[in-house]
């Protein structure tokens, strides 16, 4: 075989593999958000920080898709499967769990992970929702962005995935990633953060409408953010959650 003829082959077997590779990286196959509504150790007491991470190793491998490294995003993936399969920390063997209490311990804030009231609205227990104006102290950034968002009927919608601070009517707005994969892009929804209400525990927040009323939510329109400056539009979304 010519050199030529070699180098051909080599170079058609290097694109069958990165075709290959890339075909293998399918980030929904994880089915991280699956797991996350059907598995108890999630619902647990500190599960609200191992979804935040999930979901943050989850963008990562998306990222890496996305410049072409197919190969790390399937070996994250696998990571992330790993995670999911055993989310507690002292169960995947091998840490130091004194170090692992320490770190977590370390986060900040600190906030206070109850979940007994996540999906029980109707508990005879469940404690009263607090209306994000009347909310003292007030929420960092971080405290919203990641934390998920429930209709009235307490179904899960999405999960904040951006905030947009003060326009120039002073209205701000939580971005909510409401497809099934909770990435932000064309199936998330606008809502007014006036009128929000937030569990006690700081780990979910309510919509004032029903999962059925949310359905009829329009999507963002733009990513560009373009419908900041259409107010016809802002004021029909906005009346939505009124």
């Amino acid at each position: 075989m010519s050199a030529s003829g070699a180098r051909a082959n080599q170079t058609d077997a290097t694109q069958t593999e990165a075709t290959q590779t890339e075909a293998t990286c399918h980030i929904e196959d994880a089915q991280l958000e699956e797991a996350i509504l059907q598995k108890p150790e999630f619902n647990a007491p500190g599960g609200r920080q191992i979804i935040r991470d999930l979901r943050a190793l989850r963008d990562s491998a998306f990222i890496l898709w996305s410049y072409g490294r197919h190969e790390d995003c399937e070996r994250l993936l696998a990571n992330i499967r790993e995670l999911i399969a055993v989310p507690a920390m002292s169960a995947l063997g091998g840490n130091d769990e004194d170090d692992a209490e320490e770190q977590f311990a370390a986060r900040e804030p600190i906030v206070q992970k109850g979940g007994a009231e996540i999906g029980r609205r109707g508990d005879s227990d469940a404690m009263p929702l607090i209306s994000i104006n009347e909310l003292a102290p007030g929420l960092l950034a971080d405290q919203i962005i990641g934390i998920e968002v429930r209709s009235s009927d307490d179904k899960i919608i999405g999960e904040v995935r951006n905030i947009v601070f003060g326009t120039k009517d002073r209205w701000d707005y939580a971005i909510v990633a409401s497809g099934g994969f909770f990435t932000i892009g064309k199936d998330s929804i606008v809502v007014p953060i006036r009128y929000l209400k937030v569990s006690q525990d700081r780990n979910s927040f309510y919509l004032p409408i029903s999962e059925e009323d949310a359905k009829k939510v329009p999507l963002m329109p733009d990513q560009d953010y373009a419908w900041l400056s259409d107010e016809d539009w802002r004021a029909r979304n906005d009346a939505l959650f009124n």
